[in-house]
């Protein structure tokens, strides 16, 4: 940000050539983390933009070729929801399928929709509220010999996952916080099918940054830091992995001496997100109670000021008042080395027992 201020799309001077240097090994390491190659990967500000661009993007398409209909989920996250909302108001078909208790989306259940008119299939890689994994790699598998794309919102799973995003996904959203990277800056990687690319057409104009997708002045400092974090994440991924689970096991176990429900398929979750709700506990004074413990949620971060029953957890069926009262944690292990979990499990239980007294 200081030394190296130079922008990458000067190309008259050392400054502008070292910077685009730094932005075109970003780009060839991360495309290379999904199998892909440099060319199909640009740059954004996040994966709410990236889906953005990939969702509105590939609408002009589906109006010129009399495909309008969408399939997706009712668990998606807000940048993905708000966006095909719009498309419905614009006369697309959209499609969403509820996954049920188990959260998770079924191959099965997309098959059953699929049309000659299904231009697109959009599925998140890991739900950001549950943590439950959906089985993208297997999806591609099935829309690979169709005319159907698949666009997954991976904001969750890249990193951790990373494996399932080799498979032949068209469209890969990704946000660089999720892996320790800097905030407001991500990818969107566009996979070619043969020597064919997706059909995208630009939401801004103004350079012809980015495959003229993303136009703009590229942020190098934060493109860097991408790189860098998602570097030191693959290296270091079987060690957070482990650590990651031994914490849940530790919680899960600690949690049983309180009247606690787990949701979503527990056998296919990660090993960083864990939602849950506590018989007759009210989530937000809950919450108020354990804020000089633990940081925690009622939903995503997007969502979690509003006060309102999680989408996620509604869609799947659970009642109002379990729906109402879901509590999202998430955690990164070093970020919880010191926490006192007798202390945080007491906390919890004395409230629930305050709680039954009361009621």
């Amino acid at each position: 940000m200081t030394s190296e201020f130079g922008n990458a799309g000067s190309r008259t001077h050392d400054w502008g050539t070292r910077a685009k240097r730094c932005v075109q090994q970003a780009r060839e390491q991360l495309a290379g983390q999904l199998n892909a190659t440099a060319s199909e990967l640009i740059f954004t500000s996040g994966a709410t933009e990236s889906n953005n661009i990939a969702l509105l993007g590939l609408a002009p398409h589906g109006e010129n070729h009399a495909r309008r209909h969408i399939i997706s989920s009712t668990i998606e996250h807000k940048a993905v929801l708000e966006p095909l909302e719009h498309l419905a108001s614009r006369g697309f078909e959209v499609d969403l399928i509820s996954p049920g208790p188990s959260g998770r989306v079924s191959v099965e259940a997309v098959r059953e929709r699929l049309r000659d008119d299904t231009l697109l299939v959009s599925l998140m890689h890991v739900n950001n509220e549950t943590g439950v994994i959906q089985p993208v790699a297997e999806l591609a598998e099935l829309l690979r010999e169709t005319p159907t794309y698949l666009h997954v919102d991976a904001a969750q799973g890249f990193g951790k996952l990373t494996q399932d995003l080799k498979a032949p996904i068209d469209m890969i959203s990704i946000s660089g916080h999720k892996v320790g990277g800097p905030k407001g800056i991500g990818t969107l990687l566009i996979r070619r099918r043969g020597r064919d690319t997706v059909p995208l057409t630009p939401l801004m104009y103004g350079g012809g940054q980015e495959r003229k997708l993303r136009p703009g002045t590229l942020p190098v400092p934060l493109i860097a830091g991408l790189a860098k974090a998602a570097e030191i994440f693959e290296k270091e991924h079987q060690q957070w992995w482990d650590q990651a689970a031994t914490f849940r096991a530790r919680l899960v176990e600690a949690l049983g001496k309180t009247q606690v429900r787990f949701h979503g398929d527990q056998d296919h979750v990660v090993p960083h997100i864990l939602n849950l709700s506590f018989e007759g506990v009210d989530a937000e004074a809950l919450i108020v109670r354990l804020k000089e413990l633990v940081a925690i949620a009622t939903g995503s971060a997007c969502t979690s000021a509003s006060y309102t029953p999680s989408h996620v957890l509604r869609s799947m069926g659970l009642p109002e008042d379990v729906a109402s009262n879901g509590l999202r944690l998430s955690w990164f292990p070093d970020q919880v080395q010191g926490l006192d979990m007798d202390e945080l499990v007491n906390e919890i239980w004395a409230f629930q027992e305050e709680a039954s007294y009361f009621a």
